[in-house]
């Protein structure tokens, strides 16, 4: 159980400084809604139906991207999930912020601008470095409790994430309670039955640095995707490798060819490779082909195949705890997501623990009409989610920690 205070162990009636993670898809110059503004309007709205002061801290984008826009369209369709006003303020900290800070009654919301528009805010340094910014300085004595519910973005050293818990009494929020919970299971948890972990995406770096962090904890392994692509190759295949103007393989095996050799080499018993794999055929349509025939790589593999899925649906059947990370396939197009979904669907029928992890794999549920009630939790975070896997520290739930042990 986390160590933290939550907003159960909130006194009544306190202007509270809340951090979110409502980083979204850009189109049009508009932020689009997720999943994200969902899982925080049950904070929000559990804060200002408690009669709360509620002003909210998020980001958008990173200075010099073309998503780093003004989160004015962000409290719009945060207020229609939360189901009260949500105003606005241009402004984080200046005057503008204060006097709107200082103006809100009881059960009121307001959200300030895009952090990461203080220069303050984005370079990473210790906790106590951060609580000594203007940013901090000037905004927390307007609030009697921090509240941080950005766990999608606890592995990050920014001021909105470590430097308030040091200045004000601080306590985690919804979302940042349940992720924690279900992401650091792997690791505190007793299970009865085998562990299994399908692997995927691709970012290989992150997802072999996972295998090798919980090769005690964790029994089986079931590959797709970039990585699985790339433990293939490392297994004598003559895949893994970048094609045309493919830059997704070469580049990865240089870097890990030589732990994904170390990692096949001790854990190969657990470790299940693709049997076959999916591409484009000439028709357009898709085409698969069994791993053994073939010679060489002459196109994009888009997905696992049928025979992999088949393979795969019984370790995940038999499992008391699965956790996803990664997609086995470009899922995005409906051709190439019959191993992503395939696995999805024999975890949500098994009755077992189960973390569906990494914000793009979560897509696939809604995409393709399955229901986040079948899975035990779906978790909106990646980097976070990496980090709790291999056991990392998260600094923003040090820092609460630390909080809680203060009050």
């Amino acid at each position: 159980m986390p160590t933290f205070d939550t907003i159960d162990d909130l006194p009544a009636d306190k202007r509270v400084l809340v951090r979110l993670d409502l980083n979204s898809p850009i189109e049009d110059g508009e932020p689009q809604d997720n999943r994200r503004f969902e899982r925080h309007a049950e904070t929000v709205r559990e804060l200002a139906d408690a009669g709360h002061r509620v002003v909210l801290m998020a980001h958008q984008g990173r200075p010099g991207r073309d998503d780093f826009t003004s989160l004015a369209g962000h409290a719009e369709i945060l207020a229609d999930h939360v189901g009260r006003d949500v105003g606005f303020v241009a402004d984080t900290y200046g005057d503008e912020a204060l006097a709107a800070i200082d103006a809100l009654a009881a059960g009121e919301i307001l959200l300030l601008e895009n952090t990461r528009m203080c220069e303050d805010e984005l370079p990473e340094a210790s906790p106590e470095e951060k609580a000594e910014t203007a940013f901090v300085e000037t905004l927390a004595p307007h609030f009697d409790a921090y509240v941080n519910d950005a766990y999608s973005a606890a592995h990050r050293k920014h001021a909105s994430l470590v430097g308030f818990p040091l200045a004000l009494p601080a306590y985690a929020g919804r979302v940042m309670e349940t992720e924690y919970e279900a992401n650091t299971a792997i690791a505190t948890r007793e299970f009865d039955g085998p562990v299994t972990m399908v692997v995927g995406g691709t970012k290989a770096t992150d997802v072999i640095g996972v295998m090798d962090a919980l090769d005690e904890t964790v029994d089986r392994f079931l590959l797709g995707g970039v990585a699985g692509e790339l433990f293939l190759r490392a297994a004598g295949h003559p895949v893994g490798h970048d094609v045309g103007e493919m830059d997704l393989f070469d580049e990865q095996w240089k870097k890990n060819q030589e732990l994904i050799e170390s990692v096949l080499d001790e854990r190969g018993d657990a470790i299940r490779l693709a049997s076959d794999l999916a591409y484009e055929g000439d028709d357009g349509e898709r085409a698969e082909v069994a791993v053994g025939d073939i010679d060489e790589k002459a196109t994009g593999y888009l997905d696992v195949g049928a025979a992999t899925v088949a393979d795969y649906e019984p370790a995940i059947r038999e499992s008391d705890a699965v956790f996803v990370k990664g997609a086995l396939g470009v899922f995005e197009d409906e051709r190439f997501a019959d191993g992503t979904v395939g696995v999805l669907e024999a975890i949500a029928e098994t009755d077992c623990f189960s973390v569906v992890g990494g914000g793009d794999t979560s897509r696939a549920i809604e995409m393709y009409g399955l229901s986040e009630e079948d899975f035990s939790h779906v978790s909106i975070a990646g980097g976070a989610y990496i980090r709790a896997l291999t056991g990392e520290p998260l600094p923003a739930v040090e820092v609460l920690e630390a909080a809680a042990k203060r009050q």
